[in-house]
């Protein structure tokens, strides 16, 4: 079992920079690739980026590349997604997911979700 919690949320202007940090319990955090996922009101959940256990592969949705980054930190169980140049159409709920395989961009192939942080953008 993996239990995730996001953090770091909140409200900033267009052009502005937030980090979220998704921490994870359980011994075998080092072996899940983890994703970050986010939904807009009224929207569909949708991928955002990804990273691998060993942290030697990312992926990125178009929208975010380039202004978005992904690392984690196995030494202290938690992923981070560095938001720079942030627009008000990446308003949304931001969820760090966790899966026992390859990245993939897939929500439903992700086992385990944390309980989701808000990011308001305001023009």
């Amino acid at each position: 079992q993996v239990q995730l919690v996001e953090s770091g949320g909140g409200l900033v202007q267009a052009g502005g920079s937030l980090r979220l940090s998704c921490a994870a319990s359980g011994r075998t955090f080092s072996s899940y690739a983890m994703g970050w996922f986010r939904q807009a009101p009224g929207k569909e959940r949708e991928f955002v980026t990804a990273i691998s256990w060993s942290s030697g592969s990312t992926y990125y949705a178009d929208s975010v590349k380039g202004r978005f980054t992904i690392s984690r930190d196995n030494a202290k169980n938690t992923v981070y997604l560095q938001m720079d140049n942030l627009k008000p159409e990446d308003t949304a709920v931001y969820y760090c997911a966790a899966r026992r395989s390859s990245i993939v961009t897939n929500a439903v192939l992700y086992d385990y979700w944390g309980q989701g942080t808000q990011v308001t953008v305001s023009s």
